[in-house]
């Protein structure tokens, strides 16, 4: 099994350097950096769990020939995006040994009296959460509480969870500050708040609806025993049945760390303009003000808290593949691709939008949405220079990275960080098989839905 993934890995990077080479379109460094970049992709697929130890080859690669020295390391590794997660995940974990996910938990229950309506409460909150705040704080919260529950009613969590994940990525996409791929759009395309919800929330709210209706028909099954363990969890809060470990008390430190952070991040924009700081300043800093304070509050299990709860190997291969994609930008890759792009679309808008729209689609779910985006960002600008409308083209992008993002284990990050979380605490594992049958499902339908409804507007946003 092994040596027949070994086979196909190395098999599969010769054909892609292979391929790369007889274009005559890439001098012998892009293709080197490409091979690195796909070689990273095909390990993700084949070798999940040894994907750190890939992409630290491919960084090696890269600085033996000489493409990325320590200075452009830094400046291509995503720091902002690394120090924000390192703060969410010890506020997290602060929340998580307070037991406010389990008080949560013990209200949601005494709302929610179906299974049905545990898994639309659910999917509703991390779509909210993640259009008011952003996806990876939705995401981190969520999963906590998702495994809190499924531990509680002693079911698998797989279902749950990945029906979570789905709901945390289209609602990230109806606001500017959901996902950082509605924020490097928003910067690069000039687009306002108010902008996004005239024309991204609407198609979120009606993607989200088919979502819940797929996941609903799609497991089913699961829905039933879930009503089954339901019924006896019930009977136990009623005090029909011994109460095993029910939390009724709310932690009120925990609950001033919770609602501080989240007000920071929500009004990060307002605050940052107020104190003239540079953007997402407030955004990157409010999560290391509540994991300072979730360490004072821990005092001498400070430490124990910081080791324990960052998921160390998921941060660091953050920023040994954004470093690597870092470099087909450093070395000119993307500027080929954009060139090849404008030259197939000829100016025609209708063909540019499903062409731009599912090759970036499907490029975010095997890459990473912010990832894909930021490859893409400059095809657009430069097909705006060459004369094409590209505002439509600017939403397409923004929906074929959070909806596609739903078809892989590593289309967006929310999906690595939700990953991340279950296997530090190994509990189990969702494979790359389980995921996709469901995730194609959800990924290719509500993105073509999408495109469809910005079709119909096309006449208005001229």
């Amino acid at each position: 099994m092994i040596r027949g993934k070994i086979l196909a890995w190395a098999l599969g990077l010769l054909l892609i350097y292979t391929l790369f080479s007889l274009t005559g379109l890439f001098s012998g460094n892009q293709v080197i950096s490409l091979a690195v970049f796909f070689g990273i992709i095909l390990s993700i697929l084949f070798f999940w769990r040894l994907r750190v130890a890939f992409a630290f080859i491919g960084i090696f690669v890269l600085f033996i020939t000489g493409l990325i020295d320590i200075p452009h390391l830094v400046e291509f590794a995503g720091l902002d995006i690394v120090v924000f997660l390192i703060g969410m995940m010890i506020v997290v974990g602060f929340l998580e040994e307070r037991h406010f996910f389990e008080y949560i938990l013990n209200r949601l229950m005494k709302v929610a009296r179906t299974p049905m309506g545990v898994m639309v409460m659910l999917m509703g909150m991390s779509a909210l959460s993640a259009a008011l705040v952003d996806e990876v704080t939705s995401i981190l919260f969520m999963t906590a509480l998702v495994l809190r529950l499924a531990s509680r009613l002693a079911i698998p969590f797989q279902p749950l969870l990945i029906s979570v994940v789905f709901a945390t990525n289209i609602g990230s996409s109806a606001t500017v500050v959901g996902n950082p791929v509605g924020v490097m759009i928003a910067l690069r395309a000039g687009l306002s708040f108010a902008e996004f919800l005239r024309w991204a929330t609407p198609i979120s709210i009606t993607t989200l609806i088919v979502t819940m209706f797929i996941c609903y028909v799609y497991y089913r099954k699961y829905l039933r025993v879930m009503g089954e363990r339901l019924s006896v969890y019930q009977l136990a809060s009623a005090g029909l049945q011994p109460d095993n470990g029910v939390v009724d008390k709310l932690d009120k430190k925990a609950l001033l760390l919770f609602a501080s952070t989240i007000s920071l991040l929500v009004l990060h924009t307002r605050i940052e303009n107020a104190l003239s700081l540079e953007k997402n300043t407030v955004l990157v800093a409010a999560p290391l003000l509540g994991a300072a304070i979730a360490l004072f509050l821990q005092k001498e299990h400070a430490r124990e808290l910081f080791e324990k709860r960052v998921d160390w190997w998921t941060l660091t291969f953050f920023l040994m593949f954004f470093a690597t994609v870092g470099t087909l930008k450093y070395v000119g890759v993307t500027g080929i691709f954009a060139s090849v792009f404008t030259s197939a679309a000829g100016g025609d808008l209708k063909l540019a939008i499903p062409l731009l729209g599912y090759i970036s689609g499907f490029m975010s779910a095997f890459m990473d949405n912010i990832l894909a985006v930021a490859v893409w960002i400059p095809i657009i600008q430069e097909l705006g220079e060459a004369g094409l409308y590209t505002y439509p083209l600017w939403w397409t992008l923004l929906f074929a990275g959070t909806l596609m993002g739903n078809l892989t284990l590593i289309g967006s990050t929310a999906n690595i960080v939700a990953i991340g979380m279950i296997e530090r605490r190994k509990i189990g594992h969702i494979s790359l098989r389980d995921w996709i049958k469901i995730g194609a499902l959800v990924s290719i339908p509500t993105f073509s839905l999408a495109l469809l409804l910005l079709y119909l507007q096309l006449p208005l946003m001229a």
